[in-house]
């Protein structure tokens, strides 16, 4: 896998634009992956992540393929500062504790149709469920509601619909149960929307920071 750090340019219409339109965000990074008759983008996660205090704007992109971001690196200033990138290939033991950061949809389907989880309490079960599923368990989390996200999308009758995406953070200490699912629980995500700034389960050591960690 590769990740990505891409600093927006609060100056660039394009970029605070799409700052709310995780569609159109969406868009504009698979633009760095080859399209399906190239094989396709594989699997992209991403997140963005906003610095109040600092000011800072940024994307997180977690790929299956290595990104080519000349297209976002051109003309229009769409980023501040070329972008960064490495190779993700973590290495997990079982017991390891780890930061980690996961903003999420949380949902339930019910007849058919996928709803929105909006209590806290039930918010938490969902996310231990889930890491139950992913080799791991949450040592200490912290729940952070930012509300939801609207944008419009077309599917491939190119019908418009309407995206309403209630999005929670959250943040704390985990522990790897199970080495061999962790990593795959890594690549894949968790939960629904991950091609539209949900899902990308970030981690970093307890003893160090990196520009993959949560904070």
């Amino acid at each position: 896998m590769y990740l990505s750090r891409l600093k927006l340019n609060p100056r660039s219409r394009k970029a605070m634009t799409e700052v709310s339109r995780p569609y159109e965000l969406h868009r504009s990074l698979m633009c760095a992956f080859p399209d399906e008759k190239d094989g396709g983008p594989g699997r992209v996660l991403f997140r963005l992540d906003i610095d109040l205090r600092k000011g800072d704007i940024s994307v997180l992109v977690q790929s299956e393929n290595e990104p080519d971001w000349t297209a976002l690196n051109g003309p229009g200033n769409f980023l501040l500062e070329p972008p960064q990138w490495k190779i993700y290939d973590p290495i997990v033991a079982v017991g390891q504790m780890l930061y980690f950061r996961l903003q999420a949809n949380p949902t339930i389907k019910r007849d058919g149709k996928r709803l929105g989880i909006l209590r806290e309490d039930n918010q938490i079960e969902w996310l231990h469920r889930k890491a139950k599923e992913g080799g791991f368990e949450i040592v200490s989390l912290s729940v952070v509601p930012e509300g939801i996200a609207h944008d419009k999308m077309t599917d491939r009758s190119d019908s418009p619909h309407d995206l309403i995406l209630f999005s929670v953070r959250f943040e704390g200490v985990l522990k790897v149960t199970d080495p061999d699912i962790f990593p795959q629980t890594l690549g894949r995500g968790i939960g629904s929307a991950k091609g539209l700034g949900f899902g990308l389960l970030s981690i970093a050591p307890l003893r160090e920071m990196c520009y993959a960690n949560p904070s």
